[in-house]
C-alpha cells in the first residue's frame, strides 16, 4: 500500500525546496495528469508536484496550496479536475487555483481531435459507418446518466461505489445505450446500498437530465472511455477487450493530444493569465508552435 504524505509535510517539502529552486511549483491530482502537462510544461522553471491521496487528490492539492498561501509563498499553481464545481457555483477563492475546461482531464481529451485519431486507430470503418450515429455523441449522452448518479451520490452524501462498475451489465452492445434501472442495480449491488431505493433515484436521474446542463460538466471522462472500450469491442470494432482497455484508451488519447489542442483550451489562457500575474514565475514553454499560431 502506498505511504501518502499528510498535506503538512508536503507543503513543508516544497518551502524547503525553495531554498535551492527558484521556479514554479505546479501541483497537480496525479500520476496520469503529470505524464500529461510534463509535455506543456517548461521543466527548467516548473516543478511538478503530484498530490494523490486521501480524501482526495483534488482536496489535497486544494489544502497544500491554502497551506502555502497563509504562509505568503509565491511561486505555486495547482491544477485540478472541475469535477461539478461549475454546475454546483463554487467560487474559486484563490488565483492561484485553475481547473480544467471540462469535468476532468480525460473529458478534455474526448472533446478533442485526438479522440477521432483513436477511433480510427481501434474502430472499424465499416462497424462506425453501420453505427451511423456521432460515437462522441452517444457516449457523452449515455455517460451523462453515469455522471448523474455520481453528482446524486455525492450531492446527497450516498458514499456509492462507482468505481469497479461492470459496464456491460447495464450497455446495450450493438447500441450502447445504456439501461438506467440495470445501472442502478449495479451501482447499488457494488455499494452494497441494499436499501436503496431504486425508483426514486431513476425518478431523479429523470428530473436532473430535464435540466439541460452541459453534458462535458456532467459526464466523467473515466466512464466515457469505459463506454468507448466496450463500443470498440462489438458495435465500433472487433478488438478483443486486453487490446482496447480503459487505461490504455487513455494513455492512447493523452498520446494522440497534440500541443496546439492544449493551446486552444480556456486552461492554457488561464495559465498563461497567471504567468502575467506572478512574474517572473513561469509555467509554460514558450515555442515556435505558439509564436506562429499568434500571428
Amino acid at each position: 500500500m502506498r505511504d501518502f504524505l499528510t498535506v503538512d509535510r508536503v507543503a513543508n517539502q516544497i518551502r524547503l525546496r525553495r531554498s535551492t529552486y527558484t521556479g514554479t511549483f505546479l501541483l497537480v491530482e496525479g500520476s496520469s495528469d503529470k505524464t500529461f502537462y510534463k509535455r506543456f510544461v517548461d521543466q527548467l522553471v516548473c516543478e511538478l508536484v503530484e498530490t494523490s491521496g486521501k480524501p482526495s487528490s483534488k482536496q489535497r492539492a486544494i489544502e497544500i496550496l491554502k497551506i502555502l498561501e497563509q504562509s505568503n509563498f509565491q511561486g505555486v499553481l495547482a491544477i485540478v479536475d472541475a469535477d461539478f464545481d461549475r454546475l454546483e457555483t463554487l467560487l474559486n477563492t484563490s488565483h492561484n487555483l485553475l481547473c480544467t475546461d471540462s469535468h476532468d482531464l480525460e473529458t478534455m481529451l474526448i472533446n478533442s481531435p485526438a479522440f477521432n485519431k483513436v477511433l480510427a486507430e481501434f474502430g472499424s470503418e465499416e462497424k462506425i459507418a453501420q453505427f451511423n450515429r456521432d460515437v462522441k455523441l452517444v457516449l457523452v449522452e449515455n455517460g451523462m446518466s453515469v455522471g448523474y448518479l455520481l453528482w446524486i451520490s455525492k450531492y446527497d452524501e450516498l458514499n456509492l461505489t462507482f468505481e469497479g462498475i461492470t459496464f456491460s451489465k447495464f450497455i446495450d452492445e450493438q447500441t450502447l445505450q445504456i439501461d438506467e434501472l440495470k445501472l442502478i442495480q449495479e451501482i447499488k449491488n457494488k455499494s452494497q446500498a441494499f436499501s436503496l431505493d431504486e425508483k426514486n433515484l431513476q425518478k431523479r436521474l429523470k428530473s436532473l437530465k430535464s435540466k439541460n446542463h452541459d453534458p462535458w460538466q456532467i459526464c466523467c471522462g473515466h466512464h466515457l472511455v469505459e463506454i468507448l472500450s466496450f463500443g470498440l469491442r462489438k458495435a465500433l470494432g472487433s478488438n478483443k477487450a486486453a487490446d482496447v482497455e480503459p487505461n490504455s484508451l487513455e494513455r492512447s488519447l493523452r498520446l494522440a493530444y497534440e500541443e496546439i489542442y492544449f493551446h486552444q483550451t480556456q486552461l492554457y489562457l488561464d495559465i498563461r493569465i497567471w504567468e502575467s500575474r506572478n512574474q517572473p514565475f513561469r509555467v509554460l514553454r514558450n515555442d515556435t508552435t505558439e509564436i506562429f499560431r499568434d500571428k
